[in-house]
């Protein structure tokens, strides 16, 4: 391999443009483990071809190798300028800051999902103004849902902050969640989606309510458990009595896909053959939480407790049920994250913004640990890690 890079050096010195050549230059720089002077090497190519994906790619592996984050972030947010303008370049920042726990300028931008189309549901109009959040004593709040079930199951954690300052808080939410989340302390009255709504004074979106509070890595209100099993749990004999057949008295509960309609499935969601490293691991009850299952995983004695939840009251209790949950980046992470469940989350190499960058824990839910992607695509490093350490903890 050194050998190449004479002639590499060579090549470039008489043509710096090939941009083909800076990319060699630094596979051989990366295979000897020499990530400086890759990182250099591809600063360079960038700066002959700043639109280059191939090279913006293999820099940012490097950066994360190198734990480089402040030059990670610039180069995402070069990369968001060189892509978008107007409005989209405004939320491409946004995810970009919060990725790296930029808050509150985060906050600010996000904002900007209501001008790009697609982002999020369309936004509801209401007469009464929007709540800013200064004291509201003796009126009335409605807090509404605006996108999927993990972001209503995140951002009610805000209900109790609201209710402290002022008189009612209504509560808008999906029908699947109305009983769970009306177990969240502060909230009054949770209102079906779709329903007639009771007079109110003023409104907020939920997931406006981090900008409201100026929300920073050190103020995330993260006391859990935030949400509880729901009274009426309408499959809560048949779980029990699927849990009760398990023969180990240590049950994990697994959940390997998301929404498939959603835009990062492809990233974030899981080929249930990838996960045959979680095998080797001893003397578990493993219970599947996905729906609509083509393939199981190749897990001894998996049992499916999917056909039992009706809605999140069944899953929540299911869930309550769990020495530990692994899963990826779906509902099921906010729901076990807000029930405060030990939850192990597998998520891709440039993940969500919510989970952040460079760090194994979350500031959003203190029973959850991370395990990352070191290399797109690549799921079996993480994988093979948290068996590693599953079978140390012990």
């Amino acid at each position: 391999m050194k050998t190449q890079q004479p002639t590499l050096n060579r090549g470039l010195s008489v043509d710096p443009r090939q941009t083909e050549l800076y990319l060699d230059l630094a596979r051989c720089r990366w295979k000897q483990g020499e990530l400086d002077q890759a990182r250099i090497v591809l600063g360079a190519a960038v700066e002959q071809d700043p639109a280059n994906l191939l090279i913006t790619k293999f820099l940012i592996e490097v950066l994360v190798r190198q734990n480089n984050w402040p030059a990670l972030h610039r180069e995402m947010l070069r990369r968001a300028y060189l892509d978008y303008s107007g409005a989209a370049l405004e939320w491409e920042t946004c995810c970009v800051n919060l990725l790296f726990g930029v808050m509150p300028e985060g906050w600010d931008q996000h904002e900007s999902r209501w001008n790009n189309p697609g982002l999020t549901n369309p936004k509801r109009e209401f007469p009464q103004p929007l709540w800013d959040g200064s004291a509201f004593q003796g009126r009335t709040l409605l807090l509404h849902c605006e996108q999927g079930f993990g972001d209503t199951l995140m951002f009610v954690r805000y209900a109790p902050l609201v209710k402290a300052l002022g008189g009612k808080v209504l509560l808008l939410a999906q029908p699947e969640l109305v009983d769970l989340v009306a177990t969240c302390p502060g909230v009054d009255l949770v209102i079906v989606e779709g329903s007639p709504i009771p007079p109110f004074d003023l409104h907020l979106p939920l997931m406006s309510l981090p900008r409201v509070f100026h929300t920073d890595l050190e103020c995330i209100p993260a006391e859990i458990p935030y949400l509880d099993v729901p009274e009426q749990v309408p499959n809560r004999e048949a779980i029990d009595a699927l849990l009760a057949a398990s023969r180990s008295p240590t049950r994990i509960g697994v959940s390997w896909c998301g929404n498939p309609s959603h835009a990062r499935d492809a990233q974030r969601s899981i080929a249930p053959g990838a996960l045959l490293p979680l095998r080797s691991l001893p003397a578990v009850a493993w219970f599947s939480f996905q729906h609509n299952v083509v393939e199981m995983p190749p897990l001894y004695g998996i049992a499916s407790v999917a056909p039992l939840l009706s809605n999140f009251s069944d899953t929540a209790y299911a869930l309550s049920g769990m020495d530990l949950l692994i899963t990826v980046d779906t509902a099921m992470a906010h729901l076990a994250g807000a029930l405060g469940i030990p939850t192990l989350l597998l998520v891709s190499f440039l993940p969500d913004w919510r989970w952040l960058m460079g760090r194994d824990d979350s500031p959003w839910y203190p029973t959850l640990r991370i395990y990352r992607q070191a290399t797109f695509g690549d799921w079996e490093a993480p994988l093979r890690q948290m068996v590693a350490d599953l079978t140390q903890d012990g």
